[in-house]
């Protein structure tokens, strides 16, 4: 039997959270609200990991484990694959999401030029609508780290926003 959560309840319930966190018990403090989300979506990603990769033997190496990523766990989360894979082969991966499902429905003001970094606040200051986007990427930031916890992989994760939707996550496999 296979279960399914719809789109809309996730997406509704990703920005409930991020709404409480941000606004609620953080309201003035939002640099102490993103790692209690994205601490969330690491035990979100962690537990997913272990489902989809029941049947599966250990990956061996980094490289075998970002692709499983990109392809099977992002096609289970988002139906579909990652669009872009950059590697420095270093340790260092970028994943690219063109149209990233959870910004999708955002705008933000395009009048402050440049990027924005998720774990860079003091790049988006002059620009909330921007922040607020921001602040709903730890959250999938944590999933991805999570599940690559779970595949014995120990990494930080960010996301660079530049043009919504499109969406890069950063992975720096620490050694």
């Amino acid at each position: 039997m296979v279960r399914e959560v719809s789109e809309s309840c996730v997406e509704s319930l990703m920005a409930e959270v991020v709404s409480s966190y941000c606004r609620g018990f953080y309201a003035n403090k939002p640099e102490l609200a993103a790692p209690r989300i994205e601490a969330i979506g690491f035990q979100v990603g962690h537990q997913l990991s272990e489902r989809y990769t029941m049947d599966r033997s250990r990956f061996t190496d980094h490289l075998e484990a970002i692709k499983f990523i990109c392809k099977e766990f992002w096609s289970e989360l988002f139906k579909k694959q990652i669009d872009n894979l950059k590697t420095n082969h270093r340790g260092t991966f970028v994943l690219q999401d063109n149209r990233f499902r959870w910004l999708a429905h955002m705008s933000v003001d395009q009048s402050v030029e440049g990027a924005s970094s998720v774990h860079d606040p003091s790049a988006m200051a002059d620009n909330k609508s921007m922040q607020a986007a921001s602040l709903h990427l730890y959250f999938p930031c944590g999933i991805i780290r999570g599940a690559l916890s779970n595949l014995g992989i120990t990494c930080a994760v960010s996301a660079d926003i530049s043009n919504l939707p499109a969406c890069s996550f950063v992975v720096r496999v620490k050694a």
